[in-house]
């Protein structure tokens, strides 16, 4: 595959002449990649915690209105999430080769314009969330205080992945809630190990803009861990299994389930010894295959559901 290009040719985010481009109104096309319709790996990455609890709390028999209810709620928050990331961040996008290109920075979409985008993302996201039983709701809504913040992170600590982590693994605990009503052990297992499956794809996505962050001060763990990242993302991945495993084993998961935790294992193991971290495209490429990831991991679920 080869990089996106910005108009400047630099290494951009934005491909242009893709779906977007030919099939929706000019008018639309700087909302839609405001939303990140065009890079949906950012939805499945905040859908598949979701999906995992909603799984692994029913015993593998997942009630087909949530699963639908839950891809439509990712999809709406990351766009909402990416909006107002966008928001705050149109600075430093403007002095980043990468996202330079982006909407707001390039003026394709306006301040005032942006707003209201968002706050019509909320409003069809709220709507969604009050489909569900009233404990996932105000889960739901508690994490908005963790989406509002975590625009700042990168300005006051080395670790933003971190936090990064605790939002878009929030969906594990809103899911557990929403099929079962309660918390339990394991949703709170799967949020934790979720929290280090994010520090290792998004530190690799981070190693992306390292040298535009060092120059403008902005703080990442790709610059915190420097050339010592590969033997973090194995702590990590390592952190990861062990909290996962643990989350399988307390809500009584069959075997088919350890069988996708083993290859989840593979995957890992391959994203931390082969990335190229002085290749931007090569650091993408790794951080998107973290859907085949999650799709494993919840087929091996509800394949243990089946064989039950």
């Amino acid at each position: 595959m080869s990089e996106p290009r910005a108009a400047s040719g630099g290494f951009s985010d934005i491909r242009r002449d893709d779906w977007i481009d030919r099939l929706l109104p000019r008018f639309l096309r700087p909302y839609a990649r405001l939303a990140r319709l065009d890079r949906p790996i950012g939805s499945w990455l905040l859908l598949f915690p979701g999906w995992w609890a909603l799984a692994l709390a029913t015993g593998g028999r997942p009630d087909p209105v949530l699963l639908l209810l839950f891809a439509l709620g990712a999809i709406l928050m990351r766009g909402a999430g990416c909006t107002y990331n966008d928001i705050v961040d149109r600075d430093f996008d403007a002095r980043v080769e990468r996202t330079r290109s982006r909407p707001l920075p390039s003026g394709e979409v306006t301040l005032a314009g942006a707003v209201v985008f968002l706050g019509l993302q909320l409003l069809l996201a709220l709507l969604v969330l009050l489909q569900l039983a009233s404990l996932a709701i105000w889960l739901g809504l508690g994490s908005l205080l963790l989406v509002a913040a975590y625009p700042f992170m990168k300005r006051v600590t080395w670790w933003p992945q971190a936090f990064l982590g605790l939002t878009f693994n929030w969906s594990a605990l809103v899911g557990w809630a929403a099929a079962t009503g309660r918390l339990e052990l394991p949703a709170f297992l799967l949020y934790g190990g979720g929290i280090a499956w994010t520090l290792v794809y998004d530190t690799v996505y981070a190693h992306q803009d390292k040298e535009d962050d060092a120059l403008i001060g902005v703080r990442s763990t790709a610059l915190r861990f420097g050339g010592d990242t590969r033997r973090w993302l194995f702590l990590f991945a390592a952190i990861t299994l062990l909290l996962w495993a643990a989350a399988l084993g307390a809500a009584g998961a069959g075997w088919p389930a350890y069988l996708a935790l083993l290859l989840v294992a593979l995957h890992l193991g391959w994203q931390a010894q082969m990335t190229d971290f002085s290749s931007a495209a090569d650091c993408l490429a790794k951080f998107r295959s973290n859907r085949w990831l999650g799709w494993i991991l919840f087929l091996g679920i509800l394949l243990a559901g089946l064989l039950a």
